[in-house]
């Protein structure tokens, strides 16, 4: 079982896009995938047609793990489950706080859903908390959304630095390039220079597109109404980096 996050410290670069797309696409190819909105404005619940999860007591990771399972709900794509958003989620921060180890608790929770998953996706709030570290740790892939401006590759530094002042495992970072205008000066001219100080950027780009702005319309994923376009095919280009990274050929 692989765990994927998707996760900025700035809002707006495509972050929840990213994550319901790649769900799709991951189910799309055969694996049984799970998407966990970590989220509590539950964007990514909201694109899926999913109600709320219900509220539930947390007193560890065991009871963590179990509220969770029960609120798995099957969406419309056979193969695709998701465990909805709940604003309760903002509390994750004070249970793991009181917790042993609270740095590396959530792996333990998501250990419980293996036997049934190949694949998680965590689409995470954009924010650096308790729960953030704890995604951090659990994760085999950390996908970082950039949009080639001056205030997200400012982001993109600070988590790195973070990644670095906390001992946390840089090369699970995956950062890539989000919402990109080709016309645009300063996105060529950042997207040239970035990678040359980081170079563990991936090469999928994911271009600016009205069609992935219509996913609120649609509820759906952009994969499902929309295959065609460059976008879609720049996600599933991106599943397919992402799953060669995860899974080198010998």
């Amino acid at each position: 079982m692989k765990i994927i996050s998707s996760y900025s410290i700035k809002g707006g670069v495509g972050k929840t896009a990213l994550a319901v797309n790649l769900a799709f696409a991951f189910r799309e190819a055969g694996h049984r995938t799970l998407l966990i909105d970590l989220d509590p404005q539950g964007a990514a619940s909201f694109y899926f047609r999913v109600g709320s999860a219900e509220k539930f007591k947390m007193r560890d990771a065991r009871s963590m793990a179990e509220g969770l399972r029960r609120n798995i709900r099957e969406s419309d794509f056979p193969g695709l489950d998701i465990i909805p958003s709940n604003l309760g989620y903002r509390h994750f921060d004070i249970l793991l706080d009181g917790m042993a180890k609270s740095r590396k608790q959530f792996r333990k929770v998501l250990e419980e859903f293996r036997p049934d998953y190949d694949v998680i996706i965590l689409d995470c709030p954009p924010n650096i908390t308790l729960l953030s570290e704890n995604v951090f740790r659990a994760s085999d892939a950390i996908l970082v959304p950039v949009v080639p401006t001056v205030l997200s590759r400012r982001t993109f530094e600070q988590l790195t630095c973070f990644f670095k002042d906390e001992e946390l495992p840089c090369k699970a970072l995956r950062p890539f390039f989000s919402m990109v205008q080709k016309r645009n000066k300063m996105h060529r001219e950042i997207m040239g220079e970035l990678p040359e100080s980081y170079p563990g950027f991936l090469t999928t780009v994911i271009p600016f597109s009205a069609d992935v702005e219509k996913m609120g319309l649609h509820r759906m994923p952009l994969l499902a109404y929309s295959h065609a376009c460059e976008a879609a095919r720049a996600y599933r280009a991106l599943c397919d980096e992402i799953f060669s990274t995860l899974n080198p050929q010998p």
